[in-house]
């Protein structure tokens, strides 16, 4: 077990450094590309010296936003927004059951969106008058953006293109509706009555 940052009691906020530290590691692996940076929120969970120094030493470069502006974490909050808050909307879920129910949706989850939910980048706005018209790129999905990135070396895109040959949307979804189910039901039992 890393050693506890100083200054740092001991309690909730050193066992979500723990879980954000496994959840980043986890992530780094999954990923198609190198992590090159993290910009995190304000939390204890993210701001603190294990996770400074592992940055550090893996040369991941590592920004926080500013106290009070939830505004600087626009972009994440938008694929929280469109992916996560759309499934399970904005309630607190708490405890280690629910964790590992929510992983079990997350897992289905990402391959779901990056696989076979495309979306639109925004290319540029034009402003005529109080009108703005905005020009998007064909509609793609994630797994689509990687295959076409020329920094994404070839052994990374025929690993993704196999992954994705080995899933079944179909059984995917039906798979991702019976976790979600199964976490409801988790979620509605923990609800005070």
């Amino acid at each position: 077990m890393p050693s506890r940052p100083p200054g740092l009691r001991l309690g909730q906020a050193w066992r979500s450094q723990r879980e954000v530290f496994a959840a980043l590691q986890v992530l780094r692996d999954r990923l198609p590309m190198p992590l090159l940076g993290i910009d995190s929120d304000n939390d204890s969970a993210f701001i603190n010296g294990h996770l400074w120094r592992y940055t550090q030493q893996e040369h991941i470069t590592f920004t926080r936003c500013r106290a009070y502006k939830k505004n600087d974490q626009a972009h994440v909050e938008e694929r929280n927004g469109h992916v996560v808050r759309r499934l399970v909307g904005y309630d607190r879920f708490e405890g280690p059951a629910a964790a590992r129910s929510l992983n079990a949706v997350y897992d289905n989850l990402r391959l779901w969106v990056n696989f076979f939910q495309p979306s639109m980048k925004l290319l540029r706005k034009e402003r005529r008058g109080s009108k703005v018209r905005k020009f998007y790129a064909p509609a793609k999905t994630p797994y689509q953006a990687v295959l076409e990135a020329a920094e994404v070396p070839e052994e990374t895109k025929r690993r993704q293109h196999e992954l994705f040959r080995s899933v079944n949307p179909i059984a995917l979804r039906h798979d991702l509706d019976h976790r979600l189910e199964a976490f409801w039901r988790l979620a509605a039992g923990n609800i005070p009555g």
